[in-house]
């Protein structure tokens, strides 16, 4: 287990865990990573498969997901535009860690949903 260590305000920016996990662990990077994990994918085809994503913060998402390394973004000089949207090998790595926590929700969702129904 990894120890948390009481941090000031500037020592709280600069600590790994909260930086990378508040990027990754938001409502919709992770979801838009697995989805990139299949095939290299379009924003059209990214927003119909998750589905209930706004345009406007799946192109917000998208582009922290490009500007800190974890995808790539390229445009074809085609009419219409095309833009296709694929993993780095820095996202690439970053699923495996992720992928144990995938795992471990969908063997315990059941559970946790039966819980949450117990106090509500």
């Amino acid at each position: 287990m990894h120890k948390v260590t009481v941090l000031d305000k500037k020592g709280a920016l600069d600590c790994p865990i909260r930086d990378v996990i508040n990027r990754i662990g938001d409502k919709w990077s992770l979801l838009i990573l697995v989805v990139l994990s299949e095939q290299p994918t379009r924003f059209n085809e990214l927003k119909r498969t998750i589905g209930d994503i706004s345009q406007k913060v799946l192109t917000k998402v998208l582009k922290e997901l490009e500007q800190e390394g974890y995808i790539t973004r390229t445009a074809y000089d085609e009419s219409p535009p095309k833009v296709v949207y694929d993993l780095t090998e820095m996202g690439i790595s970053v699923l495996t860690p992720v992928g144990h926590l995938i795992d471990w929700a969908e063997k315990n969702h059941a559970m946790i949903k039966g819980n949450r129904s117990k106090t509500d």
